[in-house]
């Protein structure tokens, strides 16, 4: 559902409320800040704004989608070479 809402949203647009702890506490920097944007970049079709905003949004929406994928197949699917 995170994923969805990233696709939908404007990343260039005006900042939000943010979750992150570091950003709550008033440090300015923080390494999984912009994580979202570049993820949100990525769904746009803009690579190099995404690797701007942050160089790990490519392979972290791999590992996502690739977990969002291994989580949804039947688990027949899943442990059919474990019962062999």
């Amino acid at each position: 559902m995170a994923l969805i809402c990233l696709a939908f949203t404007n990343p260039a647009g005006e900042s939000h409320f943010s979750l992150c702890p570091l950003k709550l506490l008033g440090f300015t920097w923080c390494p999984g800040c912009g994580l979202g944007h570049a993820i949100s970049y990525l769904f746009h079709g803009d690579i190099k704004s995404s690797f701007h905003a942050h160089w790990l949004g490519i392979p972290v929406l791999g590992g996502l989608l690739y977990r969002i994928y291994t989580l949804a197949l039947p688990r027949k699917y899943r442990f059919n070479a474990d019962n062999r």
